[in-house]
């Protein structure tokens, strides 16, 4: 397309931004969809991620019989996120395949699926469960402001550390105020919940995001640890951010199961030098 002001070739990129993990307009966690024809650079994927100024912006381009999907966060392209697959698989079903019931993403982080289930969808993620527990540093507790039951570490994701945090009680997670900018890694604060399972907040700083709304890949360290604490293997959680979302959950083997609803907002189109 001829941009009519300016006469240079411009690309149109279909967008589409859903609130996930809600089934409220203003709550969950918003995110992009950009579905596209063939890849872009990584330059402009980036750019455009950073335009949107979303935690994640999901874009995915046909391949075999589903997708490649890949998230940018506005500053890093990211292993794994679950609110932008969610979303990516809500534009699909309910946009532009309404006659599927299932979407496969071939992603970083192996063969994600995203299903109809009922009015909501569940995702196929792999289980990650925190590693040994050890002394936070005093740093950790500075920032965090308030010392934890238990401090867990995690596998490095997106080349950034992570750390796994246990508290008593949903109060104490609900209270946090980090310091972000003494918050040198990416931080799962969880605890049990009043009237479900367990609840979480998630800190990025190392990712560029303060705090993630609602996470979904958090879950796949969060599901295993309370599956074997409390015994159970479908459990309910919720993220108590301020926009927080609601999170189903089953454990099947070293696999977890995330059902949530999403909430349409907005469809348009970016205008890119082609």
């Amino acid at each position: 397309m001829i941009d009519p002001i300016t006469g240079y070739s411009t690309l149109q990129i279909p967008i589409y931004q859903i609130d996930a993990f809600t089934e409220t307009l203003f709550g969950g966690n918003p995110a992009a969809v950009c579905p596209l024809e063939r890849w872009l650079d990584d330059d402009v994927l980036q750019s455009i991620a950073s335009e949107n100024n979303l935690s994640e912006t999901a874009f995915f381009v046909a391949e075999g019989a589903g997708f490649r999907l890949r998230w940018f966060t506005p500053s890093v392209e990211v292993d794994l996120c679950g609110h932008a697959t969610l979303a990516a698989g809500y534009v699909i079903l309910n946009h532009l395949m309404l006659l599927s019931r299932e979407v496969a993403f071939e992603t970083r982080s192996g063969t994600l699926n995203v299903r109809r289930n009922g009015k909501g969808l569940t995702m196929d993620f792999p289980a990650l469960p925190p590693g040994e527990v050890f002394a936070p540093e005093r740093a950790i507790l500075e920032a965090m402001g308030l010392a934890p039951q238990l401090c867990m570490r995690i596998r490095e994701l997106h080349g950034s550390p992570y750390i796994f945090l246990v508290y008593e009680a949903q109060s104490q997670v609900a209270g946090l105020k980090p310091t972000y900018s003494s918050l040198h890694a990416n931080v799962i604060a969880t605890a049990p919940g009043d009237n479900v399972d367990f609840v979480s907040r998630f800190f990025a700083p190392m990712a560029g995001i303060d705090e993630d709304p609602v996470t979904g890949s958090a879950h796949c360290t969060l599901v295993p640890y309370w599956a074997e604490r409390l015994g159970k293997t479908e459990l309910t959680a919720r993220q108590i951010s301020k926009r927080g979302g609601d999170v189903s959950c089953k454990i099947e083997g070293d696999r977890v199961i995330l059902g949530g609803k999403c909430a349409f907002y907005m469809e348009g189109r970016i205008h890119v030098p082609d």
